[in-house]
């Protein structure tokens, strides 16, 4: 029994870890006032951007260095996923287009585009099969060399790869910069209100194209940690499911905290998961407990609109356009 409760820890950590990046990318979006759900489009490309880098650096090297593995594919990850989010940017802050549409649009085209290449990125070099990125999935799970030596503890908690404590260490870094130093206090006043943060000499556009992009790439990092540590090195066509949508419902559920969003991402992945370990489940109760981190998440976003609590509140120009000649 209480080898089973760790195996559902460690399973439910390794769940949420892309959805931590995911969360955390989207609250650093959100925090300029940028609605942006081409979150799951952007993990979408960074997953494939990845494996796209990887593939490339493996297909021309018989004995593929481990350290570069991991670095091509993690700068082709950041990239594709720098890009997406200056998409979206450059339409909702520049041409001031509609933040809801152009998010949408967002994650259709990346889901399109990752099936697309995933699908086809062999059939460019003539190849048969599906991809797998052996050396490079294998980079990327090595965990710690003396986990295994700390029993129970050290399989639960530090079994995982890099990639899993750095999604940990950027939301704690996010969560100090926003709270603690003054690119995040004026970050948060143009969330707030570009109108007196333009009037206070700070550069909303700058803030929001940075803030957009950082967040883009820090959600594409949840994308490569799916492809090549959860699958380990695998492309499988719209594999991810609705992780980038869930990602999304935790920054509701989190209420715009980076340090709250650590805890509830895995708490959403244990809920993502917990069906596998209950027995005697109908396929009909599993798709239902599927439900549940949504469940949950409506019902909190109901309580803190009842509570009408400033600090629970989101950035009150959330998905809004800044006009600046209207201030």
């Amino acid at each position: 029994m209480i080898s089973t409760i760790f195996q559902f820890i460690n399973a439910a950590i390794i769940q949420g870890i892309p959805l931590l990046f995911g969360s955390t990318g989207e609250i650093i979006t959100e925090k300029s006032g940028n609605l942006n759900l081409g979150i799951p489009g952007i993990m979408y490309v960074g997953g494939i951007s990845g494996i796209i880098g990887g593939y490339l650096y493996e297909h021309g090297n018989e004995s593929p260095n481990a350290i570069l593995c991991v670095l091509i594919s993690m700068l082709a990850s950041l990239a594709g996923s720098a890009l997406m989010s200056l998409i979206y940017v450059f339409l909702t802050t520049t041409l001031k287009a509609n933040q809801n549409v152009t998010g949408l649009a967002l994650t259709t085209f990346g889901v399109g585009v990752g099936n697309f290449f995933g699908g086809s990125l062999l059939k460019f070099f003539n190849e048969s099969g599906s991809i797998s990125l052996i050396n490079t999935g294998l980079a990327y799970k090595a965990s710690l060399p003396f986990a295994s030596k700390l029993g129970i503890f050290g399989e639960t908690f530090l079994s995982f790869g890099f990639l899993a404590y750095l999604a940990v260490i950027i939301a704690i870094v996010t969560s100090f910069i926003l709270n603690k130093t003054r690119t995040g206090l004026n970050l948060r006043a143009i969330g707030e209100n570009p109108a007196t943060a333009d009037a206070a000499g700070i550069n909303v556009t700058k803030y929001k194209y940075l803030s957009t992009i950082v967040g883009g790439m820090v959600a594409g990092l949840g994308g490569l940690y799916f492809v090549m540590d959860y699958t380990a090195g695998a492309w499988t066509n719209n594999g991810f499911g609705d992780r980038g949508w869930l990602a999304i419902a935790i920054v509701i559920f989190a209420l715009w905290k980076p340090k709250s969003a650590i805890l509830s991402s895995f708490l959403f992945g244990g809920l993502y998961i917990i069906c596998v370990y209950i027995p005697g489940l109908s396929s009909s109760a599993k798709e239902i407990i599927k439900m549940l981190p949504y469940v949950v998440t409506i019902i909190v976003l109901i309580i803190i609109s009842a509570r009408k609590k400033k600090e629970h509140q989101p950035p009150q120009s959330l998905g809004l356009t800044y006009f600046r000649e209207e201030r």
